[in-house]
């Protein structure tokens, strides 16, 4: 099974990966990293920030422009990946495998999960 068979996705382009464990992954579509292009830069919160649905928690930048990106479910993050950090260009390269954000825990409801896609459903509302 891939990774895109299990993640759910935003319409602000992040998605969410349910790691089975109680802690989920957050990260950026494939559709929004090849609409940013070269990715030049990446601010990630620290490992205990709290943030609730809906808000930035971190901004990335590309040759083409720089964005926000919106915390897809309300959650703690755990851990940052600092290589992606260090690296921006990874998410150039494997956005899913490597290119993750960050890993939150959340005790949120299952509304907060009401606006999110499965990566088809995702790629359909795209087209």
């Amino acid at each position: 099974m891939s990774i895109t068979e299990k993640i759910l996705c935003s319409k602000s382009h992040e998605y969410l990966l349910d790691n089975e464990n109680g802690t989920y992954t957050i990260g950026l579509t494939d559709y929004a990293i090849e609409q940013l292009g070269d990715i030049v830069f990446l601010e990630l919160p620290e490992a205990g920030t709290e943030f609730k649905k809906g808000e930035v928690f971190a901004t990335i930048e590309s040759v083409k422009a720089a964005s926000e990106i919106y915390m897809p479910i309300s959650g703690k993050i755990t851990e940052i990946n600092e290589a992606v950090v260090e690296t921006p260009e990874i998410l150039n390269e494997d956005v899913y495998e490597k290119g993750w954000l960050v890993k939150i825990e959340t005790n949120c409801d299952a509304v907060e999960f009401g606006d999110l896609m499965e990566y088809e459903d995702y790629k359909e509302e795209l087209a």
